[in-house]
């Protein structure tokens, strides 16, 4: 026999729908709050990026607003199923995980675009990688669709690495 799902037999909160539709509206404000920091890094992101070396892999620019709405919006529906299912008591330590790695996705752009500080950049980008797989086991712990609905992001950043380090080691002097 195998051992039930723990969030499957922890209580849920109850809440009313307004508590709940304002949990969502907090969540979601948090991860667009997080794309908001970063692109106030990103205002001068787009000629930068172009008048970097990049590998013939390497996504256009206008690429990475949309990739990064959606993403955001996934992450902060995923937190609130997080939420949902636990309450911030219940869910502590994937919440908490949640919120730091928000923090690093925030400064990558900070560290890559304003500072220009590629190997600080990539590091970073590597930190925020690990966290994001920490955040997808805890997630998956309390709910599994949220820990799903972070796989896109997952895969992204891991991608991101890649580009981050590509560009990096294709612009000496300049990052």
């Amino acid at each position: 026999m195998t051992d039930p799902d723990p969030a499957a037999v922890a209580p849920r909160p109850t809440r009313t729908l307004v508590a709940n539709l304002a949990g969502l509206a907090g969540w979601m404000l948090a991860a667009l709050a997080t794309g908001a920091i970063g692109a106030v890094a990103s205002v001068n992101a787009g000629a930068f990026y172009q008048s970097l070396d990049r590998p013939g892999w390497a996504p256009p620019g206008w690429l990475f607003g949309p990739v990064w709405t959606v993403l955001y919006v996934l992450m902060g529906l995923a937190a609130w199923l997080v939420w949902q299912r636990a309450g911030w008591r219940g869910a502590r330590p994937a919440l908490t995980l949640f919120l730091v790695q928000l923090v690093f996705n925030a400064m990558w752009s900070w560290f890559f675009f304003v500072w220009q500080l590629g190997a600080v950049a990539f590091f970073e980008v590597l930190l925020l990688l690990g966290l994001i797989i920490a955040t997808v086991v805890a997630f998956w712990r309390v709910h599994r669709l949220a820990a799903a609905l972070l796989m896109p992001y997952l895969a992204w950043v891991a991608f991101a690495s890649a580009l981050t380090w590509a560009v990096w080691r294709g612009n000496p002097g300049v990052l």
